[in-house]
């Protein structure tokens, strides 16, 4: 007795992407708000580059001017973490940084994808057509030849 008839390809598409997916632009123009005082401290120089290179990225144009607070919160954690590292730092700059998809497992997951350049794509494509290089096969024994039907 045959089995139900297969589903229509269009029921099968799965439907669950998020309304936050997009291609993110490489962007050089962005302006790269101020750092908060930090009660007559400096900001270590490593979070200072950090800020930078945050506002200079490709998710910059994504945040909403409410995201700053949090983005001051995240700077802080992170001077934090280079005057004094500890496990603990760490663990909480990597618990805050993936709402901001600052990693590629975080933008993975906020289905944010950093457009490419024309360079990275021919390399990705001439990688991909490439002929796979088969293993040279050995001329001895075969290995088959020690089986026996029983």
């Amino acid at each position: 007795m045959p089995g139900p008839a297969p589903k229509h390809s269009s029921t099968r598409t799965r439907r669950n992407r998020t309304s936050t997916a997009s291609t993110l632009t490489p962007t050089t123009k962005a302006k790269v708000p101020p750092l908060p005082d930090l009660e007559g401290q400096p900001w270590h120089p490593m979070t200072l580059a950090w800020w930078d290179d945050l506002w200079r990225s490709p998710m910059a144009p994504e945040y909403d001017p409410s995201d700053i607070h949090g983005l001051y919160l995240l700077a802080t954690l992170v001077n934090g973490f280079w005057e004094h590292p500890s496990k603990e730092l760490a663990a909480e700059i990597r618990l805050q940084r993936q709402c901001f998809g600052l990693t590629p497992i975080d933008r993975r997951r906020l289905q944010w994808e950093i457009e490419r350049s024309d360079e990275a794509q021919d390399r990705g494509r001439r990688r991909r057509t490439a002929a796979p290089k088969a293993p040279a096969a050995d001329p001895g024994v075969d290995p088959r030849s020690v089986l026996r039907a029983v």
